[in-house]
């Protein structure tokens, strides 16, 4: 067959733009963070919008449709307005979207960039304006594929998409909803250019959550991943900020929380890293570790006994110098709080004898 004429694209794009781009209904009042389908707004019109979408498919990965031509009718608002219908509740309608898209992508090169500026855009949208979007999860599934395909070195306009569109995805509350794509766009990123584990913990970091157990437990996990990929020296640049909030979770009120942080010591690269570093790593979690051994929850008090060991084995001269400082410390706060306790005694007793019948310290 011959390929198709060149009077033909405009009428193809023309009934495929009239047909697809629409205006979407408002969002429903359904929780989006709840993946409840029998709550989803599915589009009514679907029967005849998979016809278009099975045609504009099959019209993007045909051979005979030649990119050169077909991109000056395939251009750049055509990428933009294929990128709003991610926002469709309609899940099928989202999954063929993800599909064109990323063929689009892979056959339209010059459009590339434009489809990286729009994913970008869609994503400041949701993380400083509405914290809400059906399509985030499928946009991340996309750009793990994209990223997979850069070519090294990274270029600056990827790590800077990087720093300010992909990081800061972090930061909503339902990011438990796409954080695995999220997580492997990330170390896709880190894979190719090891050096960018310094910028990702110190966003992990300052975005690290403290009153949301189930998104601590999200960032443990994503850690650990950062971490069998960050070289010695990064890792340093980083010891004590790292640390600090390690040993926050070991002794989190939640056993789950405190659970995952300890299975860091599970991994043998990780302990590698920790066990050069030990000078630095111990004087700040052996509190955490020995506060854990009378844990309430036996599998965590396990695990406190178990990374007590491995320092023992590590360097015991050390630990029992760690444990001596401790202990002085924790003796020391002992003290402190007993004065602080009959200063607080010899208060209420004088405001007692002044003013008699007043009632002091609820007694």
């Amino acid at each position: 067959r011959p390929p198709p004429s060149l009077q033909a694209y405009p009428d193809i794009v023309f009934m495929l733009s009239n047909n697809l781009f629409r205006a979407l209904p408002p969002n429903s009042d359904r929780d989006w963070t709840q993946e409840d389908d029998e709550d989803l707004m599915l589009e009514p019109a679907w029967p005849h919008l998979q016809v278009v979408y099975e045609f504009l498919l099959r019209f993007i990965v045909s051979g005979e449709t030649e990119a050169k031509v077909a991109k000056k009718y395939i251009d750049v608002q055509f990428m933009t307005n294929i990128v709003n219908l991610f926002e469709s509740e309609d899940p099928r309608e989202r999954d063929y979207l993800k599909t064109i898209l990323h063929r689009i992508y892979g056959k339209f090169m010059s459009h590339r960039p434009h489809i990286r500026r729009a994913i970008n855009n869609t994503f400041f949208r949701f993380i400083y304006e509405t914290e809400r979007h059906n399509g985030i999860t499928e946009l991340l599934e996309i750009l793990g594929s994209i990223i997979n395909g850069f070519a090294l070195p990274l270029k600056d306009e990827h790590v800077k998409f990087l720093k300010n569109a992909l990081l800061p995805m972090h930061k909503p509350k339902c990011v438990a909803l796409y954080h695995q794509p999220l997580s492997y766009c990330i170390t896709q990123f880190v894979e190719k250019d090891p050096t960018l584990s310094t910028i990702v913990l110190e966003t992990l970091l300052r975005f690290w959550p403290q009153t949301n157990s189930q998104k601590e437990v999200l960032f443990l996990g994503e850690l650990e991943e950062i971490l069998e990929l960050t070289q010695a020296e990064e890792f340093n640049d980083l010891l004590v900020p790292l640390f600090v909030v390690i040993k926050r979770s070991i002794m989190s009120n939640h056993f789950q929380v405190s659970e995952r942080a300890l299975f860091l010591w599970n991994n043998e690269y990780i302990v590698s890293l920790i066990g050069h570093s030990r000078e630095q790593v111990l004087p700040v979690v052996i509190e955490a570790l020995e506060c854990n051994l009378n844990h309430w929850n036996a599998a965590v008090a396990d695990l406190s006994s178990n990374v007590r060991k491995l320092f023992m084995e590590m360097d015991m001269p050390l630990w029992e110098k760690c444990k001596k400082e401790y202990d002085d410390a924790k003796r020391e706060g002992e003290k402190k709080r007993i004065q602080v306790d009959g200063q607080w005694s010899k208060l209420d007793n004088l405001v007692a004898a002044t003013h008699p019948g007043r009632v002091v310290n609820g007694g």
